[in-house]
């Protein structure tokens, strides 16, 4: 018996999250959902879908799927994953962001495990190529021991989130200690509805003694991550050069071949794939709640760190986004 599926959401994320359920043969794509028509109806035609909703919730109660995905801006995630969950869904495939706040994204997760309900955010970048060599690279010994990673992107919230994952995936999810961070709001914009700051800093120890950079804003970059060992150097998303190279003690900077580290599948398709082997086999998916968790907490850590001037030891013990709640106060 196939797992039927809806797609709440048919942007350019929805799409890419159809086309991993199409490269699948244990789901079918019963329907989606859409304030906006034309989309929904635009998605369906593409894939095959037979029916389309304008009311994700009429969707959830007619269709009954077992798999859903959410395709939609932040605010929006954490009444969708309730609604979902309440219907009886068996797995939810979200994107990132979580949540605008801290308390949202931990009572999502909460939610989901209480109901026994797998739920997975779209992380995709642990499928890309790129990021898997360079961890393999870090962890054989290539560049010694790793002691520190980088990452360089535009914001802390809508991007960070991505980097922030990659550092504990590069860690193999090793618990962070704490959190340092600072902010600028001197221009504010939103992303997917969610405000974001200007620049940033955020600088995390882990329990396993390694430590991360996250710089934000736009200034100065060379790479999207960098991983940094005792006798080595790993650099992602070089600007204007390779997707990954390596340097290592007395030689010039590798390209690593690339062909063959992941399937010939694009990171959101092997991200969907994931989701449903892990739903029929009981293990934990690659993009568990749990996981992106994690990373969520980093986010918020650094904007309280940013308010409270202070080093922030976790778990985080607060409940709001500090960001949003300073913008409101005209504290930043």
């Amino acid at each position: 018996m196939k797992f039927k599926v809806g797609i709440i959401g048919c942007g350019g994320r929805g799409n890419a999250h159809a086309k991993g359920y199409a490269a699948s043969e244990d789901v079918e794509m019963v329907a989606c959902a859409d304030p906006v028509e034309e989309k929904a109806r635009a998605l369906a035609e593409k894939f095959g879908i037979p029916r389309v909703y304008k009311d994700y919730r009429e969707m959830l109660e007619k269709e009954k799927p077992d798999i859903v995905s959410i395709c939609t801006w932040t605010p929006l995630h954490a009444q969708m994953v309730f609604d979902s969950v309440d219907a009886g869904v068996k797995a939810i495939h979200c994107e990132k962001p979580m949540a605008p706040t801290w308390g949202e994204s931990k009572a999502i997760y909460r939610k989901c495990e209480e109901k026994g309900v797998v739920i997975t955010f779209c992380h995709q970048r642990r499928f890309a190529p790129q990021f898997v060599k360079a961890k393999q690279l870090a962890r054989d010994g290539t560049i010694g021991e790793l002691y520190r990673v980088e990452g360089y992107c535009p914001n802390l919230f809508d991007w960070g989130t991505h980097w922030f994952d990659m550092f504990f995936f590069y860690n193999d999810d090793q618990p962070a200690e704490w959190v340092m961070g600072q902010i600028d709001c001197s221009q504010v914009r939103e992303v997917f509805g969610v405000p974001v700051e200007r620049y940033g800093l955020s600088y995390i120890k882990w329990k396993n003694g390694l430590t991360g950079l996250l710089v934000t804003g736009g200034d100065g970059w060379s790479c999207a991550n960098r991983l940094i060992g005792t006798k080595g150097i790993i650099e992602v998303g070089v600007k204007d050069g390779p997707p990954l190279r390596v340097l290592r003690e007395g030689r010039s900077w590798e390209v690593p071949d690339l062909k063959g580290v992941v399937p010939p599948y694009d990171p959101t398709t092997l991200s969907v794939l994931d989701l449903i082997d892990a739903l029929k086999t009981g293990r934990e998916p690659e993009l568990s709640g749990r996981k992106a968790l994690q990373a969520t907490e980093l986010i918020f850590a650094t904007y309280e760190s940013s308010r409270r001037r202070a080093r922030i030891y976790l778990p985080l013990e607060i409940e709001d986004s500090p960001l949003l709640t300073m913008l409101e106060k005209g504290m930043v």
